[in-house]
């Protein structure tokens, strides 16, 4: 049975809700630890656990100058949310209303639209509503009145550094594949629908499955060794993330291309997961597309070597 995805507080059944608050971008490792004590408190009570993240990124409204690229497409985090356990997700549409709302008035929002909100779980230096008004000291006083109680979870540490999505990011744009699945918990992966690209690889004998990847925090151009996902099994795959210099575009765009090995079929309107292992070689620019084809064919037995 699928996980319902919330767009504003509601009952849940007959229990009561308890409530893992956060952005969750990436959902990591100490995200994780966030969401499992969630789910302790609901074990323990008999209710459902919902976790409660934003969209677009708080900054994005309040900061532009400042919002990060994200490490995960919204489908993606939810899906990933989902993986973890939690009973229904609720996205809140974070814009210039839900901006001017103080803390107080959030929370008060939330425990009247569930109807029976039991506990808040929620990161140590978690803050939130206008002016980062919510914070622990205002949960637990409101707790108090209202009747619910609070967590506030400690960060968690891989050597010396605390595990945060900014550190994520930082070791994904500097490649550092180990790391990221290190704070992550779990390989990195890219996931999307599949779209429609203009059949280059297709044309070179090699085609490929395009995901939509603009707006995220990304890893450096070139090939990488990868294995991706879908309804119909697992492939080992080979990904081209970059501006093909080749063609020499006067406008190049992004792409996210992965030729999955020994598939035959077509994947357009798909959903697709696909999990980076190694990286091979940097992007670059062949002299002509006979050349690129020979490179290819090298990247793919070089894919299948890493994989093995």
């Amino acid at each position: 049975m699928p996980v319902p995805v919330l767009n504003s507080p509601r009952p849940l059944g007959h229990s009561g809700v308890c409530l893992a608050l956060g952005m969750f971008d990436g959902v990591h490792l100490g995200h994780q630890h966030v969401i499992r004590q969630a789910r302790i408190d609901a074990r323990a009570r008999g209710d459902s656990t919902v976790v409660a993240t934003f969209d677009p990124h708080p900054l994005t409204v309040v900061r532009p100058d400042k919002a990060p690229r994200l490490l995960q497409s919204l489908p993606q985090r939810i899906a990933t949310l989902e993986s973890q356990g939690a009973d229904a997700v609720l996205v809140l549409r974070f814009d210039e209303a839900l901006s001017r709302k103080s803390g107080e008035a959030f929370v008060r929002d939330l425990v009247a639209g569930f109807g029976g909100l039991r506990s808040f779980t929620v990161g140590q230096g978690f803050h939130f509503g206008h002016g980062r008004s919510g914070n622990v000291p205002l949960l637990r006083t409101l707790g108090r009145e209202l009747g619910f109680s609070v967590n506030a979870v400690a960060p968690i540490h891989i050597g010396p550094e605390v595990v945060s999505s900014t550190r994520v990011r930082s070791a994904l744009r500097d490649g550092k594949l180990g790391l990221v699945a290190e704070l992550l918990g779990r390989p990195y992966s890219l996931a999307g629908t599949v779209v429609e690209g203009d059949r280059l690889g297709r044309s070179l004998g090699f085609p490929t499955a395009n995901i939509p990847v603009e707006g995220l925090e990304l890893p450096p151009f070139g090939v990488y060794a990868a294995r991706a996902r879908h309804a119909g099994g697992e492939f080992p795959a080979a990904v081209n993330l970059g501006l093909r210099p080749t063609l020499q575009s006067p406008q190049p765009q992004l792409r996210f291309e992965t030729h999955l090995i020994g598939f035959e079929g077509d994947l357009y309107g798909h959903d697709l997961t696909v999990e980076l292992v190694g990286f091979l070689r940097p992007e670059r620019r062949f002299a002509h597309l006979d050349a690129l084809k020979t490179q290819i064919t090298k990247d793919i037995a070089a894919a299948l070597k890493a994989l093995s």
